[in-house]
């Protein structure tokens, strides 16, 4: 009995050592020693697969399809790269469309449908205005306020409503004046004019020489309109432009009458270029490189052109005129109203955001990424330097002096500093009819269908409807 139980407990113990040996088999082998007496690596623990991302598009719309805005176009593809990289799963698409049809009949048709792009190209009062008061464009405040930038810019009056609201931000400056070439101003004994008679006797000179005294493309209605503003501002006084829109002034005060004819009476001296009624704006600008034309009234923004591209880049169109380009204010009329320095020079140009991104959290976000990577020193001084636009934000003011280097922007800097005040252009100020009929009579100003007696009465009797109307 005794033998039996020894066998068995024998035989259990037999069994139990198989069974612990086969369990060591199976098992994993422990990790090998690869620190030597450091002891054993740790395993590695899985790694976690990465957050799948909804990709989502945005539209910009920009206006910067011309050559000479290639250096401005590129800025904002900078901004749109960095703006998709910063935001998970966003592509920004970049819808490039002409100024005056994006600003007349483009948005203001999708702005009619309700599906404009998400960011796109305005200008501040009244249009951007109009389609604020529609709840159509998003209240950029609390945007501008968390980053820090409201209080940066130099005027964001044509971007503010009554309530002071935010609903838009001015990318640049700029001011209009006189483009000339100094080059022929020279060979010919020639001077910049500093009186409004000077100015006459100058453009009779180089009409006798058989050079074309000032380039001129005006298709595009906006065009002319710069130096007409310009002649009003003289003839009339540069405050009397803000009073339009209220009944506060009138479009056919004689004074304004006295600005309209002189326009007439310098197109019928032969003054401009002929037949400038069939020439888009680019053809004013080849007027003036080629030497076809004397002088130019331009903005600033035109100066890019003539200024040395940056390493690796194409030149600019015209940089061979680099040295020969300079840049004078329209000098005072005697006995003119007001402050006869002003020039128009204006922050009305810049880019709104659709009300319907408020709906989706991500275009919100984006929105606000956009607007952080556009508007801080760096772009603006940027802008100045590739681009000629003026800062609409303030900066350094010694960075900002230091990039003043090609010869133009020390004209046009030296001009600016010249200048006692300033006034915004008349499309900023009125209401989007009145503007259109203004458009209209300039044209036909120049094409001798109308005086400017019946130009202007045409114009006030759409801003007494427009004031009537409240539109």
């Amino acid at each position: 009995m005794k033998k039996s139980l020894l066998l068995l407990m024998t035989l259990v113990i037999v069994l139990t050592m198989g069974l612990a040996g086969c369990g060591s088999k199976s098992a994993d082998p422990p990790p090998a020693n690869t620190q030597g007496n450091e002891g054993t690596k740790e395993a590695e623990p899985p790694k976690e697969e990465p957050e799948k991302v909804e990709p989502f598009e945005m539209t910009i719309r920009h206006t910067q399809v011309a050559e000479s805005s290639k250096n401005r176009l590129k800025i904002l593809q900078d901004v749109a790269k960095k703006t998709e990289e910063e935001v998970p799963g966003l592509t920004l698409k970049l819808d490039g469309v002409q100024d005056a049809v994006n600003r007349n009949e483009k948005l203001r048709g999708e702005m009619a449908a309700g599906n404009p792009p998400e960011i796109f190209d305005t200008f501040g009062r009244f249009d951007a205005y109009l389609y604020y008061k529609e709840g159509k464009m998003l209240d950029i405040t609390p945007i501008i306020e968390e980053l820090g930038i409201k209080d940066k810019f130099f005027d964001l009056k044509s971007w503010t409503s009554d309530d002071g609201k935010v609903y838009g931000l001015p990318v640049g400056g700029s001011a209009e004046a006189f483009f000339y070439n100094k080059e022929y101003f020279e060979q010919k004994g020639l001077k910049v004019p500093t009186t409004f008679e000077e100015l006459e006797d100058l453009l009779a000179k180089i009409k006798a020489d058989g050079k074309v005294p000032i380039a001129a493309a005006s298709q595009a209605s906006w065009v002319p309109l710069m130096m007409t503003n310009q002649l009003w501002a003289r003839y009339a006084g540069p405050e009397i432009t803000a009073g339009f829109a209220s009944g506060k002034t009138k479009w056919d005060d004689p004074n304004m009458i006295k600005a309209w004819a002189k326009h007439k009476e310098w197109v019928d001296k032969g003054y401009f270029k002929k037949g400038e009624l069939a020439l888009d704006y680019a053809d004013m600008t080849t007027q003036f490189t080629t030497g076809e034309a004397v002088m130019m009234f331009e903005g600033t923004w035109r100066s890019s052109i003539f200024k040395k591209a940056e390493e690796g880049q194409e030149p600019n169109m015209a940089e061979d005129m680099r040295d020969k380009v300079g840049f004078f204010n329209m000098p005072p009329l005697a006995g003119g109203p007001g402050d006869q320095t002003a020039l128009m020079q204006d922050m009305n140009n810049g880019y709104g955001f659709s009300a319907e991104v408020a709906k989706d959290e991500r275009k919100l976000n984006a929105v606000k990424v956009f607007i952080k990577n556009l508007y801080n020193e760096e772009m603006q001084l940027r802008g100045f330097k590739e681009d000629g636009v003026l800062p609409s934000m303030k900066v350094d003011e010694q960075k900002y002096q230091e990039l003043a280097t090609e010869p133009i922007m020390k004209e046009i800097t030296g001009t600016l500093s010249k200048v006692q005040s300033s006034f915004n252009a008349f499309d900023a100020l009125v209401q989007p009819s009145v503007r259109t009929e203004v458009e209209t009579q300039i044209q036909k100003l120049i094409g001798g269908q109308a005086t400017a007696e019946d130009a202007l009465a045409a114009i006030q009797k759409a801003q007494d409807v427009a004031i009537e109307t409240g539109q």
